[in-house]
């Protein structure tokens, strides 16, 4: 996918198509199977961070202070979000209906057109919550003490998590803007975030990945073997992907933390990947996005995971739940194929 004039600073995948956003001010929309750039979304005046696709909405966050809402389809700016004194890095979406109850959400009739907002992470070591439909902030969370880097939403247990530049991950009750608990472990930046079925994973500029589990704010896994800060992280069947500043991806068996894979090739860091039908997509700060196969891999870690299913369950018929927990036998996740 060649077209970008500057590096690619994330990539977002839906349906058939990929969406990147660029150093160059623009984000662009791309035909998966033909990588024929199918659209251009300018209007940033300065290098665009991070993009979301939710509904027929782009979202997009830039150094120059603003979030944006575009038209997917008529590469049209919808809304603009001006409030952070500094640079946005992060995005996060979600509906009042996920979170609201009926009484809670009478309270906010000037937005019952449209009940989407957006969640926003700048340096200014803030997150602002936004009406999509209105462009205003319907709040803010004042707790840490740098650069906010990444965002996660739990919409249905109403929990937002955030990892900043401070090292530490803090969880909020996005209805009240209530800070809730601080992960604390990090001896670097926090910069990437991903949420498995109560487990959440973080990753860091001290090399390592981590695995919290939430509701106790237990860490109960480390991962290693990066040579650099860990870039992005992504979840899939098992498998925990990462990317690097050392241009390196890696597979690691999420419950052991065994490293499996690396993938090499690209020049600089890997600032983004992504998984769909089985494919391995990372965007790189030199500018090109690279597709892997990773079929056999995922192959593998199905079959392992059944497996371990099975003797899960045999496990439960001779000891309580509690027990498995103390044992730190992880939850498996059912698999859209049922496996």
């Amino acid at each position: 996918f060649l077209g970008h004039e500057s590096y690619i600073t994330f990539c977002h995948l839906e349906n058939e198509a990929a969406f990147t956003c660029s150093a160059d001010h623009t984000i662009r929309k791309w035909d998966v199977v033909t990588g024929q750039c199918l659209a251009i979304y300018r209007g940033h005046t300065s290098i665009v961070n991070r993009i979301l696709v939710a509904k027929d909405y782009l979202f997009s966050g830039s150094y120059d202070r603003t979030a944006r809402c575009w038209s997917v389809d008529k590469e049209k700016q919808i809304q603009e979000f001006r409030g952070h004194r500094n640079c946005v890095l992060t995005l996060a979406h979600y509906s009042s209906r996920d979170v609201l109850e009926e009484e809670e959400e009478e309270e906010e009739e000037e937005e019952k057109v449209s009940r989407d907002l957006l969640v926003t992470g700048s340096t200014d070591c803030t997150v602002k919550v936004w009406w999509v439909s209105s462009g205003r902030c319907y709040q803010t969370l004042l707790g840490h003490t740098g650069a906010v880097l990444c965002l996660i939403l739990d919409a249905p247990n109403r929990e937002l998590f955030s990892g900043s530049t401070d090292y530490t991950i803090r969880t909020w009750n996005i209805v009240t803007g209530e800070q809730l608990k601080v992960f604390k472990e990090h001896q670097g930046s926090v910069i990437c975030l991903e949420l498995v079925n109560r487990h959440l994973y973080s990753g860091s500029a001290d090399r390592t990945v981590k695995c919290w589990f939430v509701d106790t704010g237990e860490r109960i896994q480390t991962y290693k073997a990066h040579k650099h800060s860990v870039s992005t992280l992504k979840y899939h069947a098992g498998i925990l992907f990462t990317g690097s500043g050392d241009a390196c991806a890696r597979a690691f068996n999420s419950r052991s933390g065994v490293l499996q894979k690396i993938f090499r090739g690209h020049k600089f860091i890997i600032n983004c990947i992504q998984i769909h039908n089985e494919l391995l997509y990372t965007a790189s700060h030199d500018g090109t996005l690279r597709i892997w196969d990773i079929r056999g891999i995922c192959k593998r870690s199905k079959r392992r995971l059944k497996k371990e299913r099975s003797v899960q369950g045999r496990s439960t018929q001779k000891g309580s739940l509690s027990r498995l927990f103390n044992n730190k036998v992880g939850c498996m996740v059912q698999q859209e194929n049922g496996e």
